[in-house]
């Protein structure tokens, strides 16, 4: 989308950044399913729905981050409890919010 105030060559694409808590089971959990999740995370990064994932490196599961491409809100957080981490009970706690992603032509 061209916004008439950015300099040129710059746009600001709208996407969904999305925050999922880890559920205090998840580590126990986590193991089984964990590559299901990954070649998930990996098809959804090759059809350009998910831009950008993965878990805070904070020595603990806390939570994960997922830049999402999607039609709003619903849609977004839609992606995320179609995961096989969610099923498992590995995530617990979704939030979305609107992100503003900078983009730069090449």
């Amino acid at each position: 989308m061209s916004h008439p105030e950015l300099p040129p060559g710059i746009e600001i694409e709208q996407v969904y950044l999305v925050e999922v808590q880890f559920t205090p089971e998840a580590a126990e959990r986590r193991p089984a399913v964990r590559n299901e999740h990954l070649v998930r995370i990996a098809e959804l990064k090759r059809a350009g729905t998910l831009i950008e994932g993965g878990a805070y490196a904070d020595g603990g599961l806390t939570s994960s981050i997922l830049i999402i491409r999607a039609a709003d809100a619903d849609a977004a957080a839609a992606v995320v409890r179609a995961d096989v981490y969610i099923r498992a009970g590995v995530w617990g706690e979704i939030a979305v919010r609107p992100f503003g992603r900078v983009s730069v032509e090449a």
